[in-house]
């Protein structure tokens, strides 16, 4: 499926930014580990990114109504710009912690307004399709931006400028008169928890999303470990996942094109449970079916919300778009915070906590997909 010139530049605008924001996270955790400082810093500095994203997805309907969709964005990606060559700027490093708040808030208008914009000009019969494509240039700049880092190394203003760069890089895309831009009228509701009542399997979707995934990168290969692989095959667990969700996106959306997309989202979430039992099995009797078994996995699960990007772009528009998408800001916050935190208390609880934590994730969303609205 070819896009047209204005969905295509949304598309490379995501992804240029997915390379990004990916390559902020490795860097800055990695600069900070160089400076001596330990995990739990590291950690709550990287909290400070979902702040940014809580506090902007408050602001960002009435914001975007006010200032529109196109200003919204470049704005972002140029604070992203100033805010990239800030880091190694900054005299000391707690000044780190709100300049990692200022860039969660650009990248939830980034991605929710990119995602608003797409689904906009995107016609019914081909949305599954289009989110599809979305969401793969989108994970491919997830999984491509850590790996500048073996050109620029992690120490000193070279890697912050290249990311710095790559955000600026992509203003062109969005400034073009070619790419229609929508308007947006004042929303009815100016508090995100409203969108959050009128979409809940959405927001369920959402915070499945990020739970798992969050709790997926942050202990998949410790479970690996201790169940006697080594640490590089087990980083490998991970990548393998990522080239699932990456690679089967597009067959995914297709067919979100062509049958009910609940009951396909149903589906997913039923195969990501019971595959995701199948893990211990694979890791300790078939170690190389388990990279099959991720690889396919994580093309699932990532569907789920590929889907759901096409359920929510069906039923609503307008500023009630971007308030959902905001909503589901909140939710990403709420589910990043919650996944590691259950998932390490699943796994001091028992060896194989992770699995009974993504399965039994993936089984309450399908009870609410089987009970609620969207």
């Amino acid at each position: 499926m070819m896009l047209d010139l204005p969905r295509a530049a949304i598309v490379a605008t995501a992804a240029i930014f997915g390379l990004t924001y990916s390559l902020t996270a490795t860097v800055l955790a990695l600069d900070l580990a160089q400076r001596g400082f330990d995990e739990g810093f590291i950690g709550a500095n990287a909290a400070m990114h979902a702040v940014g994203v809580l506090a902007m997805a408050v602001l960002l309907p009435r914001w975007v109504a006010c200032i529109g969709v196109r200003r919204s964005v470049v704005g972002a990606l140029a604070a992203a710009t100033l805010l990239m060559l800030a880091f190694p700027a900054a005299p000391f490093v707690w000044l780190w912690f709100p300049l990692r708040i200022l860039l969660g808030a650009a990248s939830e208008v980034l991605f929710v307004l990119s995602e608003t914009w797409l689904n906009t000009l995107t016609p019914e019969g081909s949305r599954a399709r289009t989110m599809a494509i979305y969401t793969t240039a989108l994970s491919t700049g997830f999984a491509l931006g850590p790996l500048i880092l073996s050109a620029t190394g992690t120490g000193g203003v070279l890697p912050y400028a290249v990311g710095g760069a790559l955000a600026a890089a992509a203003i062109p895309f969005v400034l073009s008169r070619r790419v229609e831009a929508p308007t947006f009228e004042a929303p009815l509701h100016g508090n995100p928890v409203q969108y959050v009542r009128l979409a809940p399997l959405a927001m369920g979707a959402t915070v499945l999303n990020a739970a798992v995934e969050t709790a997926g990168f942050t202990f998949l290969a410790l479970y690996a470990i201790d169940l006697g692989w080594d640490q590089g095959r087990a980083a490998q667990l991970v990548s393998c996942m990522m080239v699932g969700a990456i690679v089967l996106q597009l067959p995914i959306g297709w067919l979100g094109d062509h049958m009910d997309r609940r009951r396909l989202v149903v589906g997913l979430a039923a195969l990501s449970a019971v595959l995701a039992l199948v893990w211990p099995w694979a890791l300790q009797q078939h170690p190389f079916l388990i990279f099959a078994l991720l690889f396919v996995w994580g093309g699932l699960f990532v569907g789920i919300y590929t889907i759901m990007l096409a359920i929510v772009g069906s039923r609503f528009a307008g500023s009630q778009l971007v308030g959902i998408y905001a909503g589901m800001g909140l939710m990403w916050g709420a589910g990043a915070l919650l996944g590691p935190t259950l998932a390490g208390l699943a796994l001091e609880i028992n060896r194989h906590g992770l699995v009974y934590f993504v399965a039994l994730a993936c089984m309450l969303f399908i009870v609410l997909a089987l009970r609620a609205r969207t």
